[in-house]
């Protein structure tokens, strides 16, 4: 079994793309390493690349629509095993003590971490995050697929559930049910119907 991966990395803000060789990281405690089948590209990794975030540590690998399957687990580890389908989205990690994730609203935790810009991301062979922020992926549902779901799918997702909808695809095709948003966004939002039907995803503790 090889012990080097692949990725491409940004080493400085306006920087060019280089593909590098790296170790094949192990995962701490409350980690899993995933081999990446598929990472979607989101405007967002703009923001690594230009260095538009503020704090961005350098050389950084970006990537937050993941789709692949476990590989490894960390120590503490019990609800994932190894060659399980997950995905991985722009949530990164949350402390679950501040007062935000005491209301449940991982989001806006006040330490939160975001995939790709506080740690490296799916723009490689493999990755390493915290157990608590994977999502189980259909068997059946192609990485390439499942990758867009855990940005894009997941925006368009919440404004639905938040605005109380029921659409079906052909409401939305109707304009029964009309969402507007851009890019990847639009195009997740036409599918409705796909991500009720195949892809539910569960997100567990480690």
């Amino acid at each position: 079994m090889s012990t080097k991966m692949k990725a491409a990395q940004i080493s400085k803000a306006g920087g060019d793309w280089e593909l590098v060789e790296r170790d094949i990281p192990e995962p701490g405690p409350g980690q899993v390493r995933v081999k990446v089948e598929a990472c979607g590209i989101c405007h967002s990794d703009a923001l690594v690349k230009e260095g538009l975030w503020p704090g961005l540590q350098y050389p950084r690998v970006p990537g937050h629509e993941i789709a692949g399957r476990v590989d490894a687990v960390g120590t503490n580890v019990t609800s994932w095993a190894v060659g399980q389908r997950v995905g991985v989205g722009w949530h990164g990690g949350h402390c679950f003590v501040c007062e935000q994730c005491r209301r449940g609203d991982f989001a806006m935790c006040v330490n939160r971490k975001v995939t790709g810009i506080d740690f490296d991301g799916g723009y490689a062979t493999h990755v390493i995050v915290p157990a608590a922020v994977l999502a189980a992926i259909p068997v059946d549902l192609p990485a390439e697929e499942a990758g867009p779901f855990m940005c894009a799918g997941v925006t368009v997702f919440n404004a639905l559930r938040e605005r109380s909808l029921r659409c079906t695809a052909s409401a939305v095709r109707t304009s029964r049910c009309p969402v507007r948003a851009p890019d990847g966004i639009q195009h997740r939002s036409d599918q409705p119907g796909q991500g009720q039907r195949r892809f539910s995803a569960t997100t567990r503790r480690a």
